[in-house]
């Protein structure tokens, strides 16, 4: 029982030790803290001020392949249309140089074919867009010599989207692939009477949606039945760009593009024509008539064809020859010009 009160009376000295061991321990290690705080903070501080340029570099270090990336795509989108590396000739031509040398031969064609026009015999969009089609792997004459009989029958897209196919074949004929083209043009007939209320559409995107219709029909419809300019990439155009060197491209996009870098917008119809009806005429594909060609002096392949003037002048064609052109009803001006017309199918 005694020993009961001798454990009760330390207690309240445990208690009252206890808050001075605190308040001593708390006045002394209140600085300590504050000390050992403030050492650290101020690390911190130049830490902060040193791990800011780290936070900014690692940014920085994020933000550069953005920066990169996005001028890298800006290079390449707009490389694709003007083909500055390609367009330039393995002679060692300068752009500008060539650049005088492509616009100079466009205007000496533009005195050679004043007349130039379309070859193919329409008198609306619908009746070009049809013959355009028509026009792959074979002449625009023969073209011409069909089409009277097929609009006769089918003079509208209406018309033409519910003919009976087995008929319209035996028009096409003579068209040659006259399957094909039989389905090419019911399909386009068909998707503009449902899509276009019948009537071809004046742009780009609209005309490359129908059945046959690429890039280069569509440019011939509307540079030619809406004035709209648009370069025609055919098999004579390619292989004439080619031997001038304006360009080394194979691909009819990418020629289109290279080519259309060294002329204004405006000239592209015309300069067209001026090339298709050259190569038709006087630089042929396998005998072309170099002792005949106005061009000879800025033509870096003259020597490939004939070069005597004489033995030249044989190998011309159309009106160039003194034969009949391509078109049964071709503008005034062509037959002002001295052109003939083509005769019908069937005649001899």
């Amino acid at each position: 029982m005694a020993e009961k009160p001798a454990e009760k009376k330390p207690a309240p000295a445990a208690k009252k030790s206890a808050p001075g061991k605190k308040a001593a321990s708390a006045k002394k290690t209140a600085p300590a803290k504050n000390a050992a705080t403030a050492k650290k903070a101020a690390p911190s501080k130049t830490a902060a001020k040193k791990t800011a340029p780290a936070k900014k570099t690692a940014v920085a270090k994020k933000v550069k392949p953005a920066d990169v990336v996005l001028p890298a795509d800006a290079v390449v989108k707009k490389a694709a249309p003007v083909k500055k590396i390609v367009v330039r000739p393995p002679g060692g031509e300068s752009p500008t140089a060539l650049v005088r040398r492509a616009r100079r031969i466009n205007r000496e064609l533009a005195e050679v074919y004043p007349y130039a026009h379309p070859e193919l015999d329409f008198e609306n969009p619908f009746q070009l867009l049809v013959a355009t089609v028509l026009s792959a792997q074979t002449t625009d004459l023969r073209v011409n010599q069909t089409t009277p009989a097929l609009f006769a029958r089918y003079p509208t897209p209406e018309d033409l989207a519910a003919a009976d196919p087995d008929e319209v074949e035996q028009i096409l004929r003579p068209c040659g692939f006259f399957r094909a083209k039989t389905r090419s043009v019911i399909g386009l007939s068909k998707s503009l009477v449902e899509n276009f209320g019948g009537e071809v559409p004046g742009r780009l995107e609209d005309l490359v949606t129908l059945p046959g219709v690429g890039r280069k029909t569509a440019f011939v419809v509307l540079g030619n039945a809406y004035g709209r300019p648009g370069i025609t990439v055919d098999t004579h155009f390619q292989r004439l760009v080619r031997r001038w060197k304006w360009t080394d491209e194979t691909d009819p996009d990418k020629i289109e593009a290279a080519v259309g870098a060294l002329f204004p917008k405006s000239e592209w119809t015309d300069l067209s024509h001026h090339v298709i009806w050259h190569g038709r005429r006087i630089c042929h594909a396998r005998k072309p008539a170099c002792g005949a060609c106005p061009i000879a002096p800025l033509c870096p392949a003259y020597g490939e064809g004939e070069t005597d003037p004489e033995k030249a002048k044989k190998l011309l064609k159309y009106e160039k020859g003194g034969f009949p052109g391509q078109r049964l009803n071709p503008p005034r001006a062509y037959l002002d010009a001295g052109g003939k017309p083509a005769p019908p199918l069937g005649a001899a």
